[in-house]
């Protein structure tokens, strides 16, 4: 796989030279004609047979509308993030990608740096889209290989998700990528501050006749890669090194279809941070094996990262038919490098794990519009998926009572597994009456991996009732099957650690399955006046074999888990209101999440975990009964394009799970699992920036921007908890600033 790199290029080479190999075709759409007016898109979003008078940026305009009409989010809940909301939350465009997600509702946060996100009481379970195709997912590391730099706009789609969105259901983030046709300008921005902070970021963007692209490259070095386990204001032994390419084209074929082809690279390196002043010879938990001294301040753990993907896409819009057709693929890898030594002093065990995946497949989506009434959708997903995981363990012989008996010896333990993920959908956009819409549908999926065969028919509702000029009520019910990603599907052969510093007290490991889940989503928003507009909406789903994932053991790759019923329930309340160069947002979500009974995996549990979960119901870890983001900007406009803004916001949550409290009735000394939760917190964010218009067509841009304002000291994760296995800390007080040039 060494060479996946130079493969990646070749193939991006020719496909762009594939698009543009016709050099006179680049300029075979004659400019418009004297006076001649923008295209009107029809209803359903096709292109007017006109439009090949009209010049490349009102095709591309149309074929996006086109584009949207596809796939649209009717009955979903989607909270939307153009390039302004973007610039007016704290760093802007060079903010990690998470950091946007949490300013919409329901979103939970959970190790920052990484990119961990809980969406609606969920642990992941999140499918990304770029430009409406189906990103496949990685290995999930601490890497957050997409940039807000080429996002042109966002949105979260959450609640009764059509039938075009299967498999991951928590969320969907669909991504629209800057454009050279919108966009024609390059840039340079250099940014930094706090923990050592250095980053450059340059993008160019342009097009020449129907062909347009947009390039986008950043290098970040920082000494607070991955969560502080420790409330100190300096983390200790957490530098990182990420640097990340994202390359897009377009080529417009006629004025009703183009080809867009669409890359990403990203390389990624990272120190593991330290907890000093552990005991010699005790890990975190307590557990005694050497009493060797060791510093616990000086282990070297690091974890590199390599995530790459590559789609391409024909798009076609042929009076009432639309039309897009994509392949895609994905190579993903993380490698945990243990310190040999001291992870032998502290826990008795060092693992060097090693996973990569490939994956590839095909989607087509398409939308006919038959009559005023009716508009129906369907398409076709294939993703095939392959996963090596090679792991060397050193472990100590051990007696019946765990102390170690001789020196310390390496086991290998590798293994390879194949999935392949299938999917249908059909559905019909019905509008009953004008204000009144009701689109039913369903998808058949099917899931095959070297662990698990399954497949399920899925219904979809949703009704959509615009019951005046300023209210929209919504209600929806959709059926879910979720797999488990292959890559955190736990794949030890327990065996070999018998009688070893890592063998496990239980030996239960049955297979982890899909979930299946029976969701219902209803909600209102309501126009008060100019401006001002307030939603709630409310959600509530029954699960079977609930999935979750957690980490275990020392590495920091995540290990996957069945509850054998699962509940998550939750209400939200959201608001804005904007008036010239003011806006505002605030977001409130109850969640509520509960699991019984493991029922695989069961080797990553202790015991006496495993006996009460199987009759009692316990929170998920990632839990939080109260999250909110707020926030406010001011935007001056002034002479020219220079322009001066300030903003502020806020994050709140009331805390995720720890274990706390005791079983009943007779042990009160054991903590329940995820029975209590870290305290509270809070994060206030400020920031300014100021533009000025310079000679030559060229803007300058400083910005500064202060993080965690108060410096609060907050907890993120406590180091227990189902599936935790350490201590995390939000980061302290950051000062940062950033200078760039627009050209």
């Amino acid at each position: 796989m060494k060479t996946r790199l130079p493969l990646l290029f070749l193939v991006l080479a020719a496909s762009l030279f594939a698009i543009t190999r016709n050099d006179a075709r680049a300029d075979s759409l004659p400019p418009p004609a004297p006076n001649a007016s923008p295209a009107v898109p029809k209803a359903n979003g096709a292109a007017d047979s006109g439009l090949t008078t009209l010049a490349p940026l009102i095709v591309t305009a149309t074929l996006d509308q086109a584009r949207s009409q596809i796939v649209p989010n009717l009955g979903a809940t989607a909270y939307s993030f153009a390039q302004d909301q973007i610039d007016s939350i704290s760093q802007g465009d060079n903010s990690p990608f998470n950091q946007l997600l949490l300013r919409a509702p329901g979103v939970a946060e959970d190790s920052a740096t990484n990119g961990d996100l809980h969406v609606r009481g969920e642990h992941a379970n999140l499918q990304y889209r770029i430009d409406g195709v189906l990103l496949p997912e990685g290995i999930t590391g601490f890497g957050l290989e997409l940039d807000p730099r080429f996002v042109f706009s966002m949105q979260l789609i959450t609640g009764s998700l059509p039938a075009q969105y299967g498999f991951r259901t928590a969320g969907v983030i669909d991504i629209i990528t800057k454009s050279g046709v919108l966009e024609d300008g390059d840039g340079l921005d250099i940014y930094g501050g706090s923990y050592r902070t250095d980053r450059a970021s340059v993008e160019a963007g342009g097009a020449a006749g129907s062909f347009s692209y947009f390039v986008e490259g950043s290098y970040d070095h920082n000494d607070i890669g991955i969560e502080n386990p420790t409330p100190s204001a300096t983390p200790l032994h957490d530098a990182s090194d990420q640097s990340k390419l994202f390359i897009g084209g377009s080529d417009i074929l006629d004025s009703s279809s183009r080809i867009t082809v669409l890359a990403g690279i990203s390389s990624s390196n990272y120190q593991v941070p330290d907890t000093p002043g552990l005991p010699a010879g005790t890990s975190p938990d307590g557990m005694a094996w050497l009493h060797v001294a060791f510093n616990s301040a000086d282990l070297n753990e690091r974890q590199t990262e390599q995530n790459d993907y590559l789609i391409s896409a024909y798009q076609k819009s042929a009076g009432d038919l639309n039309l897009q057709v994509a392949e895609y693929c994905r190579y993903s890898s993380v490698h945990f490098i243990p310190d040999p030594t001291g992870d032998l002093n502290f826990t008795g065990v060092a693992t060097d794990i090693d996973r990569t995946i490939s994956s590839g497949g095909l989607q087509a989506d398409a939308s006919y519009a038959g009559s005023d009434s009716h508009t129906l959708r369907g398409g076709v997903m294939l993703l095939d998926e392959s996963l090596d995981a090679n792991t060397t363990t050193t472990v100590f012989p051990v007696n019946a009572d765990g102390d170690p008996t001789g020196a310390p010896r390496p086991i290998v333990d590798d293994n390879a597994q194949h999935a392949l993920f299938a999917g249908a959908y059909l559905q019909d956009e019905w509008k009953v009456v004008p204000s009144v819409t009701l689109n039913y549908g369903a998808r058949l999926d099917s899931y095959s991996s070297s662990f698990d065969h399954e497949g399920q028919l899925s219904p979809r509702l949703n009704l959509i009732d615009q019951a005046g000029i300023s209210t929209v009520l919504h209600a929806g019910y959709s059926r879910y099957f979720t797999p488990p990603p292959l890559e955190n599907v736990p794949g030890t052969t327990l065996t070999l650690f018998n009688g070893t510093s890592n063998a496990s007290p239980v030996t239960e490991d049955d297979s982890v399955k899909a979930e299946r889940s029976d969701y219902f989503d209803a909600g209102v928003s309501q126009n008060l006046a100019p401006g001002l507009q307030v939603g709630a909406d409310g959600y509530y789903k029954s699960a079977h074999n609930q999935l979750d994932d957690g980490l275990f053991g020392q590495s920091l790759i995540l290990s996957a888990f069945n509850y054998r019923e699962g509940r998550v329930g939750g209400l939200e309340f959201t608001s804005s209101f904007t008036r010239g160069g003011f806006s505002s947002y605030a977001n409130l979500a109850w969640s509520k999440a509960l699991g019984k009974d493991w029922d695989s995996a069961q080797f990553l549990f202790l015991p006496n975990d495993l006996a009460y979960v199987q009759d009692h119901w316990i929170f998920l870890d990632h839990d939080q009964a109260l999250t909110s983001s707020s926030g406010m900007s001011y935007l001056w406009k002034e002479c020219g394009r220079r322009r001066t803004r300030i903003f502020a916001d806020m994050l709140t949550g009331s805390g995720l799970r720890q274990d706390g409290g005791g079983f009943e009735p007779n042990d009160l000394a054991a903590p329940i699992p995820n029975g209590a939760s870290v305290p509270s917190y809070y994060s206030v964010n400020l920031g300014a920036e100021q533009t000025f218009d310079l000679q030559a067509r060229t803007l300058l841009k400083v910005r500064l921007d202060i993080v965690n304002l108060t410096d609060q000291v907050y907890e993120l994760r406590s180091g227990t908890g189902v599936g935790v296995n350490a201590a995390q800390f939000g980061m302290r007080r950051g000062l940062f600033g950033s200078v760039g040039l627009e050209f």
